[in-house]
This record gives structure tokens, sequence and C-alpha cells, in this order.
């Protein structure tokens, strides 16, 4: 290693407090299903950690104090997120803890169950009703079952449900017996959730109460209310959500940004059932979090992207691996936000903005990420690994972070933004007028366009007949100009000597035209007009 790299890796440790690391903590879970809470109100803060188990059974609720495992609660079934929330005024002011799981949503308070709130079914295909009450009063045997429920899969804009779909998937010699099983019992449709977070009710305060925010698999976003556990709010994207950062607050105005597994991302307004803005990205989205007013998106193509929260694109910065985890190192009391970048090479780098200000080097690949209070202090950085580990560090108090890009590229004065003026309110007015007389002003310049016609054409007119500009004969002849020295120099008299013949007997006075024409063109040199008497065969000089 070079004696560079060596004071860069020490400088980087320097930064972090090695607190506890275990290797064989048995802790599989993503960052979606970790979280830091004060569960007793007594000042410090837990470790909650839906633990995915070996994924078919031993899911639990972990809860660790310190370095060690406080409590634990088993799980009927995999979390697909975890988030803890107040749910009321009521003191001690403890949060509870939401844990989704399939179409179901678990609440502990004070670390026992309290609550389970179920997704409302779905709309159940008229056609699969009709052939399963068929199957019922034995009017179809199951060959025929199975051949309709393929036919209505096919062209039905209505899913089938899990029991169809579970027929279908069958051995010949097996229908009989699920249909026996199942056809007397009614056909329901259930979703499940794919994401959770949470939304404030009506204040912006740490301990205020907050809305739950769920994404379901049925391509829905509802917000439920902390007390009651009703669907205050439902909306709809194009694509099933599977990452979620939640902003503001319900009875206010809020934002909720959802990565879909379309590979793009929405933005979701008060009152809008649809999505405001979108997102559309070259890869799909492995990673979202919000900082400040604008979102960072990590990307399966091994970048890292940010985009103001109207999806307009900022920058774009590369990446050594693919990630696995995101997350955000916030520290209010110093004013410092960053992105946390788990890769897959086994680091973590974090940025600011586009630059890289810190790079973590740790034993094994992080797959969950998580930056607050942990017991009584403030930047503790918690992560877990690929093979159950868990890391804990704390960052030291004399740490500082460089505002200067780490990593090799262009300088970080061609990523500052320029420093464009706010708009005037003159500005704003024009606009405005602009756009309530558009009519009005399209009219007024047609108008004065046919003006400026009409008076060329007319300037043209007078031109052609007073023969006072040298015009071409043709208009089909295309107008060529040469700029040459000319031969006749002005202010100077030059004698021309023509005869000039009288078509009149009768003597008297009139006016002649001269023109000098070029030999073979038509179109005159010079002209003249001579007021006087004229006579035959009269000399001009």
């Amino acid at each position: 290693m070079s004696s560079v790299s060596q004071m860069k890796e020490n400088s980087e440790s320097s930064k972090w407090l090695d607190a506890h690391y275990d290797p064989v903590a048995n802790l599989y879970t993503f960052s979606s299903c970790i979280a830091l809470a004060d569960l007793h109100g007594d000042g410090e803060n837990k470790l909650v950690v839906g633990d995915l188990g070996t994924g078919s059974c031993n899911m639990k609720l972990k809860v660790y104090r310190g370095t060690g495992l406080m409590s634990e609660n088993t799980l009927l079934d995999l979390p697909t997120g975890l988030v803890s929330f107040l749910m009321d005024q009521h003191e001690p002011r403890t949060p509870a803890i939401a844990v989704a799981s399939g179409p179901f949503i678990y609440v502990y308070k004070n670390l026992r169950p309290y609550f389970k709130f179920t997704l409302p079914p779905l709309e159940v295909n008229a056609l699969e009703q009709d052939v399963w009450n068929q199957a019922r009063e034995d009017m179809i045997d199951p060959l025929s079952l199975k051949e309709m429920l393929e036919g209505i899969r096919d062209k039905a804009d209505v899913p089938l449900s899990v029991r169809s779909l579970r027929f279908l998937m069958l051995d010949p010699q097996d229908t009989e017996a699920f249909v026996n099983l199942h056809k007397a019992q009614p056909i329901q449709r259930q979703t499940v959730i794919t994401c959770i977070g949470t939304l404030k009710k009506n204040m912006a305060d740490e301990d205020a109460v907050s809305c739950l925010v769920i994404g379901t698999e049925s391509k829905d976003v509802y917000i439920l209310d902390p007390e009651a556990f009703t669907i205050l709010s439902k909306m709809s994207v194009p694509s099933a959500p599977t990452q979620m950062d939640v902003t503001g607050q319900f009875d206010v105005e809020f934002r909720i940004t959802v990565a879909c597994r379309n590979g793009n991302i929405y933005i979701l307004r008060r009152d809008s059932p649809k999505p405001k803005y979108c997102i559309e990205l070259s890869s799909h989205p492995v990673g979202l979090v919000r900082m400040g007013k604008s979102v960072v998106v990590g990307c399966a193509q091994e970048t890292l992207q940010g985009f103001t929260q109207k999806g307009k694109k900022l920058w774009t910065a590369c990446l050594p691996a693919p990630v696995t985890t995101m997350g955000v190192m916030d520290l209010p009391t110093r004013g410092f936000q960053a992105v946390l970048v788990g890769l897959a090479n086994c680091e973590v780098h974090l940025y600011r903005d586009k630059n890289l200000i810190s790079t973590i080097k740790t034993p094994d690949v992080v797959t969950s990420i998580c930056f607050g209070r942990y017991g009584r202090e403030d930047g503790t950085l918690i992560m877990t690994t690929k093979g159950g580990g868990l890391i804990v560090k704390i960052l030291k108090r004399t740490a500082v972070f460089d505002d200067r890009d780490s990593a090799p590229g262009p300088p970080l004065a061609q990523s500052i933004r320029l420093n464009i003026p706010k708009k005037t309110k003159l500005y704003v007015d024009q606009t405005m007028r602009e756009r309530e007389n558009a009519v009005a002003m399209h009219r007024a310049f047609q108008m004065d366009l046919s003006r400026l016609r009409l008076a060329a054409a007319r300037a043209y007119v007078k031109a052609l007949e007073s023969s006072l500009t040298p015009m071409s004969s043709s208009l089909s002849e295309p107008l060529k100009m040469n700029a040459v020295i000319p031969l006749l120099v002005p202010g100077l008299n030059y004698p021309i000597d023509t005869f000039v013949e009288c078509l009149s007997d009768k003597g008297i006075s009139d006016i002649i035209k001269v023109f000098v024409l070029r030999e073979g063109k038509s179109a005159p040199l010079l002209t003249a007009h001579i007021n006087m008497p004229v006579s035959e065969g009269l000399a001009l000089n």
C-alpha cells in the first residue's frame, strides 16, 4: 500500500470510533426494516430490527440496547418495512412500532402487540367468481375449470385471485382434491404491502403525531389515521411501489416520493390522486433518500443521481461498485447532512451532493444502514452485513468532513451552480399579463405584421412606377450584388454627345428623359430629366 493511501485510510478511521462488531449476530435485514426509537421514554434510543430469519421461518422483531439483545417477538411472515411513530398525545410520550408484513400492519406499543390492521380486499373478477360457482354446483369438472381460468387470466383486466393462481400451478392429479377443499369458500383477492413510511399529521415537531403511509402491490398508496387506523387518503401510481420517502404534513402540504418497479420515480402531492411529477431513470432504482430539497437515487448501473422535487436532474456521480443500501446521515447540531451509500465492494461512501467526502471500509458487504441517536450518543452509525453481522460506529466529536471531493475527477468549482437572480415582481407581472391577454396580443402582432407588409408592397410599387431604382425585369431571377469600384467618379463632369430626334413638328419645349444603359441590359445605369426646347438633330453636351 502506498504512503498516500495509508495516510488517507488513517484519516478516515480517525473520524469514527469502533464501538462494537459482532460477526455472528444473526441479523439479516434491510434498511427499510431497521429504526432507532426511545421505546420507554427514558432518553435512551433502542435499535429495533425486523429480522428476516431464513426467509421462510424464524422471522422476529428484535430490540437491542447497547451491544446486547433486549427482547424479541416472533413474526408470522416476512417483514417488508418497519417504522416508529407517535400515535397519540397520551403521556408518557412513547412511540409505537409498526411492522408491515404481507397484507397486515402489526402495531406494537411498549413492545407488546397492540393492534393489527388489514388492507381492504380488492375487487374479484366476475368471470372468475362465476366459474367457481359452477364448480361448487358440480356443473363443470376440474379440467374444464382449469381451461376456463386460463382463458380468463390471459384476457381479463382484473387479475385472478391467489386461489385460482395456485390452482393453475397444480398437477392434474391434485386438482380435484384442491377444488373439493376450496369450492365452498368465498373468493377473496388480497394485496400485500411493499413499503411503509410516516407522515406528520398537523405539526412538524419531532414529537408530533404521525400518520402511516403504505405502498401496496396493487399500485396504491394509502395514508392511515394514527389513532383509528382508517384510510384518510388513497392515491395510485402506474406501477407497484418498492421504496418511498415522505415529507411534509398531512393537514398542510406533503410530498410522497415513490420508486416503482417499472424503473420510474413518481412524486405525489396533497389533493392529487395521481402523480404530480415523474422521473424517468435509465436503470432501476435500488436506493432512495431525501436530502434537504433534493432527492438522491442510487441506480442499478452503479450511479448516484440527484434530482429536484419537481424531477429536474441536478448531477450524476459514478460509483466503483453496485449499490446495496442507502441512508441519510443527519447531524442537526452541526448543520451537516450527507448520504450514506453501501457498496458491494465492502465499502460505505459518504456523499454530499455529488462529492465523495469520506469512505468507510467494512469487513463484509453492508445490507442495511441507520444513523442517528443510539443510547445517548447522537452520531451513531449502525450497519448489518450480508453474513448476519452487526457493526456499531460512533462519530468522534472532533471529526471534520471536508467538502472537497476526494474522488478523482473535475474540480469542485466545475459543479458549483450559477447564482441566477430571482424573478422580479415586474417580470412576474409581465408574465401574468401575457398569459391573460395572449389572444389580444397575438391579434395586435398580426395587425402590425400586415401593416408592415402593406407598407413594403406600396414602396415596391412606387419604385417600379417612378423607375428611380434599378429593378430586374424578371421577378424569377435571383438578386445578385457585387461590390466594384465605380468607373464614374462622383463630383466630376463627363461630356457626352448624342443626337435626339424630335417626333413632333410643332417645335415646342418638352421634358427629355435620358437613360444610360449597358449593352444587352434593360436596367438603366443613369437617368436624367432635361427641360429644354428641342429641334430636329439637336446635340446635347
